[in-house]
């Protein structure tokens, strides 16, 4: 059995448990394969004075084993708003030890990033020390912010020149890394996974009432119900689905997720007389998700950048078709009006492409066939490859 040592500062933990839910997902069917074992370095930043969540996170356990998979926490220095530039090199510095130690071990036959930065460039220092062949994976924010950023730019350049393999989770985000100057012939596309058992249309007609009482808040069985799923962070674009709302008559819109922009969000939908139409869920037991993905009519996601959104596939899966912004590799997955609209980033435009889905609505299994090809198993399969040809040179 070979053994994959993935590093990513994106994986869940008892303080933030859904936090890079997909890497550990991915990560765990691999794992369950039986052909690759796999451990996990996910590096933890504390900044000097540890207050709040950083107090929390400076509190968990440096190793255990989750999901089937041995998880490894080693601590470094954040410098909250200025590290940024100097992240790469601390958790480098901070997990070499830890990752010198499993290979001692147990020989480590491939280093993986998960996330290309700051996890690229760090995993690219402890290959070349170890002399280990490197993968890297681009999901998205990583190439579309920190690519735009002088100095990240410049180490993300550095470490796609050592690495043996890079993934990216769409085409689109493919040719924009090669635009950057990363290597063409070293990347292979890399779709996301979905769980299948958990994200697939379920008896629309049922949902509204079970929902309304778990979340609290009303789902009338006649009103059109939008759902926006996805951090509470400028670029997911929440206030433009919350200035849509007028324009669809009747509409309730259910906010999934949590972030800095919250308060922003409460106050926009108070101002325009919306509160009573905007229901804020948090974050929510992942079971609940697929209902209320198959609950809504539409799922609205005007995000400025994204490499392929799992909210994009999950709502597919359950039946519910999309309205999101021409960005990434949403015309990989909303390729045809069964699956929704592409339309500009303007309340305006949000909501004449939601008007459009609710006069004509596709069928929910036609939806769902769509990403028919998502899964884990396929995308532990597709990862086994990858690292397979990795190993062998």
């Amino acid at each position: 059995m070979k053994h994959v040592l993935a590093l990513s500062t994106l994986y869940p933990n008892a303080v933030n448990p859904r936090f890079g839910t997909f890497v550990a997902r991915s990560l765990e069917a691999l794992a369950k394969r039986g052909d690759w074992r796999v451990s996990v370095v996910n590096p933890i930043g504390i900044p000097p004075l540890a207050l709040g969540r950083y107090r929390a996170l400076s509190q968990l356990d440096e190793i255990g084993e989750e999901g089937g998979i041995a998880v490894h926490r080693p601590r470094f220095t954040l410098i909250p708003a200025v590290g940024a530039r100097r992240n790469a090199s601390a958790i480098a510095k901070a997990a070499l030890p830890v990752i010198e130690r499993i290979h001692a071990q147990t020989p480590i036959d491939v280093i993986d990033a998960q996330f290309f930065f700051p996890d690229g460039p760090a995993a690219a220092w402890i290959a070349q020390r170890l002399g280990l062949p490197l993968s890297l994976k681009a999901r998205g924010s990583d190439i579309t912010y920190w690519g735009g950023l002088d100095f990240a730019r410049e180490q993300m350049l550095e470490a796609s020149r050592r690495a043996t393999g890079i993934l990216s989770v769409s085409q689109a985000l493919a040719e924009e890394m090669v635009g950057m100057g990363m290597p063409r012939e070293k990347i292979t596309l890399h779709y996301t996974g979905l769980d299948r058992d958990r994200f697939r249309p379920f008896d629309h007609t049922r949902l509204r009432a079970q929902i309304s009482g778990e979340i609290g808040f009303a789902l009338p069985d006649n009103a059109p119900l939008l759902v926006s799923v996805g951090a509470l962070i400028a670029r997911k674009g929440h206030d433009i689905a919350i200035g849509a709302l007028p324009m669809i008559e009747g509409a309730r819109l259910v906010i999934v997720g949590k972030g800095e922009h919250e308060p922003h969000l409460r106050d926009l939908a108070r101002d325009l007389g919306l509160a009573d139409r905007v229901h804020f869920a948090g974050s929510l037991d992942h079971d609940l998700l697929p209902l209320i993905l198959s609950a809504a009519d539409v799922m609205v996601l005007p995000t400025s950048n994204e490499g392929l959104a799992n909210a994009w596939v999950e709502a597919l899966a359950c039946g519910t078709p999309v309205v999101t912004c021409d960005v990434g590799g949403a015309r990989e997955l909303i390729a045809c009006d069964t699956a929704g609209r592409l339309v500009e980033r303007n309340p305006e435009a949000v909501a004449d492409g939601v008007n459009s889905i609710l006069n004509a609505p596709p069928a929910r299994q036609a939806v769902a066939a769509l990403v028919e090809r998502f899964s884990w198993d396929n995308n532990a399969a597709e990862l086994a490859a990858h690292y397979e040809r990795l190993a062998k040179g």
